[in-house]
């Protein structure tokens, strides 16, 4: 079963060597490589050019950064393997999970997108999330209508059928596999891979306030996001992973009149939030004058 893997890769060369060696450390895995490097400027070109792994077939420089979603159209539309993969440079993947996940693929066949767990074993809660784990022909996927953009498979024949990809995530193309009956979610039990852009991880290079503003231009999550603050980053984790554990995994609850009483809700809850926040601050001058 052949499978075609890319990685985009922008800077962050700390990161890059780290992502790499821990995709190819297992020599067992069996695959083959495209790497897209966006225009990188701080040697990640020179060390991509001394890797040497027969897995690797082509290595392209892009003379400018396109982004990641356009760097995988491109190389997914005129790739012949039967599953498709997408790698970040920011992610240290766990051996072994490609075996994994085309096995599900290949005993599954409305299996959409099916990924590795990108946060830690402590955020996993099972009593939160086991009215979303389901077995499926000897397989166990937590659902949900969207995972993350990387360290993922997906089939070929799927991706052709409601291809390209368009925006700036993958989130909008795994609702539309959603919307169409097929099963996306993160396999069972959980296959880990270390997002080293969290906060918690002991790679991570956002510390601090001041290393999270140098870090906004390189990193994808937190433009995408629009987060402003180190603070705002641990937020959003939190409430995405409360969202992956304990919301529907039927995705009609997130599109149409469902979606937009979610959205709703959302909206009101954060503003309540801030209202809190605010008498809090308010309380707490009125005390120091």
């Amino acid at each position: 079963m052949k499978i075609h893997l890319v990685l985009v890769t922008y800077n962050r060369l700390f990161y890059t060597k780290k992502a790499l060696k821990s995709i190819l450390e297992d020599k067992k895995e069996d695959f083959i490589l495209t790497i897209w490097d966006n225009a990188s400027s701080d040697g990640t070109q020179d060390y991509l050019k001394s890797i040497n792994d027969p897995r690797i077939n082509e290595i392209i420089f892009s003379p400018k950064n396109i982004g990641q979603i356009d760097a995988v159209n491109n190389i997914w539309s005129s790739s012949d393997a039967y599953l498709l993969g997408k790698l970040d440079n920011d992610c240290v993947v766990t051996p072994g999970w490609t075996r994994i996940l085309s096995k599900a693929h290949q005993d599954i066949d409305n299996l959409g997108v099916v990924a590795c767990w990108h946060f830690f074993e402590d955020d996993f809660d099972f009593n939160k999330a086991k009215h979303k784990i389901q077995e499926i022909n000897g397989h166990k996927i937590l659902r949900h209508p969207w995972t993350c953009g990387t360290g993922f498979l997906i089939k070929r024949e799927t991706y052709l059928k409601y291809s390209p990809m368009a925006g700036n995530a993958t989130t909008d193309f795994w609702i539309k596999l959603a919307k169409h009956n097929m099963i996306n979610g993160f396999y069972y039990p959980l296959i880990f891979q270390e997002h080293m852009d969290d906060p918690k991880s002991q790679y991570s290079v956002l510390k601090d306030e001041e290393s999270f503003q140098t870090a906004k231009e390189f990193t994808a999550f937190i433009s995408l996001q629009k987060l402003k603050t180190l603070q705002d980053m641990w937020k959003i984790r939190e409430r995405i992973i409360n969202n992956l554990l304990c919301s529907p995994w039927d995705v009609k609850y997130y599109i149409g009149w469902r979606g937009k009483i979610r959205n709703l809700k959302e909206k009101m809850r954060k503003l309540y939030i801030r209202l809190i926040w605010d008498n809090l601050k308010i309380k707490k001058h009125k005390l120091r004058d």
